[in-house]
C-alpha cells in the first residue's frame, strides 16, 4: 500500500470518527435534551444514556433536570396594617417543559430574570392582604405557599414549576423599626404611668379608709373608756357611799385625816388654823396644853 493510500485511508478515517461523535450524545441523569434542526425543535429527550441524532444538522440543547433554586433581591412590601417590611427570600423551581423553555426563554439565566419579578408582583400581593403579624405566626406557611400557587399560575406557559418560595427573614425597615421602638416606649410609659396612678389611687383610697377606721376605733375606745371609768366612779361613790352610810363620823374622821395629808405633803408647808377650825374638831385639847392659837 502506497503512502499516499494510507494518507486517503487515514484522512477517511478521521472524517468518519469525526461524522461518529458528531452522531452520537450523551444525556446525564439530572439532564434533559432538545434536539433543534436548524434551529428549530424536533425532538425532547428525557431518558439518560446515549442517543444518536443527525450529524452537522442536528443541534442538542441541554436542561438541568433537577430542583433549582435562586436568591431573591431584597423586597419591600407594605403589610396591610400599612407596615413596610424587608423580605429576604428564596426559590425553588424546576423546569417541567424544556420545549416550552426553549420556544419562551430559550436560557436558564433568562428563567430567572422572568420569574423574579413574577414572584416579587406575588408576594407584594399576597403579603398587601396580611398584617404584619400573620408573617411572623403560623399563618407563614400558608402565605408562602399562597405566593407559590400565584406564581405557577402565570409561569406554566414558560414549562417551569416553582416548587417552593421562603422568606429567609422578614424585618422592618431601620426607620421604621426606631419609629416602632419609640412609639412601644411611648405607649409602656403610659402604660406605667396608668398603673402608677391606680396604685397612688389604691393607697390612697386605702390610707383614707384606714384613717376612718382609725377614727371609729379611737372613738369606740374612747367612748368604752368613759364609760368603763364612769361606772368605775360610780361604782366607786357608790362604795364610798357605802361606807360613809355605816359610821358617818368615822368616815367624816378619816377624810378629815387625807385633807392633812394631802395638804402637808410637802415638807416646807406651813398650816395655819383658828383654834375653831372644822379641820381641828376630831382632835380635841390636849390635857394641859397650852391655849392653841394656830397648828404647824
Amino acid at each position: 500500500m502506497s503512502a499516499r493510500m494510507m494518507m486517503i485511508m487515514g484522512i477517511l478515517l478521521g472524517v468518519l470518527a469525526v461524522v461518529g461523535s458528531s452522531s452520537l450524545y450523551t444525556v446525564n441523569q439530572i439532564q434533559q435534551v432538545i434536539i433543534l434542526q436548524f434551529g428549530k425543535p424536533v425532538d425532547v429527550v428525557k431518558d439518560p444514556g446515549l442517543h444518536w441524532k443527525m450529524p452537522f444538522v442536528w443541534e442538542v440543547v441541554y436542561y438541568d433536570k433537577r430542583v433549582l433554586d435562586f436568591n431573591l433581591p431584597l423586597e419591600e412590601p407594605i403589610a396591610a396594617d400599612q407596615k413596610k417590611m424587608l423580605i429576604d427570600s428564596f426559590a425553588r423551581y424546576r423546569i417541567t417543559d424544556p420545549l416550552k423553555v426553549f420556544q419562551t426563554v430559550r436560557t436558564e439565566a433568562v428563567i430567572r430574570q422572568r420569574i423574579a419579578p413574577l414572584i416579587n408582583s406575588a408576594m407584594r400581593s399576597v403579603v398587601g392582604q396580611v398584617p404584619l403579624t400573620s408573617l411572623l405566626s403560623e399563618e407563614r406557611e400558608r402565605i408562602m405557599r399562597d405566593i407559590r400557587d400565584q406564581v405557577n399560575a402565570e409561569t406554566a406557559e414558560l414549562g417551569i414549576e416553582v416548587i417552593d418560595v421562603r422568606i429567609r427573614r422578614a424585618d422592618l425597615p431601620e426607620a421604621n423599626s426606631q419609629a416602632i421602638y419609640e412609639r412601644m416606649k411611648s405607649q409602656r410609659e403610659q402604660a406605667a404611668k396608668k398603673i402608677r396612678s391606680e396604685g397612688s389611687e389604691a393607697a390612697q383610697r386605702i390610707r383614707a379608709a384606714a384613717d376612718k377606721d382609725k377614727i371609729v376605733i379611737l372613738a369606740d375606745a374612747n367612748r368604752g373608756g368613759e364609760i368603763l371609768r364612769g361606772e368605775g366612779e360610780a361604782e366607786s361613790t357608790r362604795i364610798y357611799a357605802d361606807a360613809a352610810n355605816q359610821d358617818p363620823e368615822f368616815y367624816n374622821f378619816y377624810r378629815s385625816l387625807l385633807a392633812f395629808r394631802r395638804s402637808m405633803e410637802r415638807e416646807d408647808t406651813t398650816m395655819v388654823l383658828a383654834p375653831g377650825s372644822e379641820f381641828l374638831r376630831y382632835f380635841g385639847e390636849t390635857p394641859g396644853a397650852p391655849e392653841m392659837s394656830g397648828a404647824q
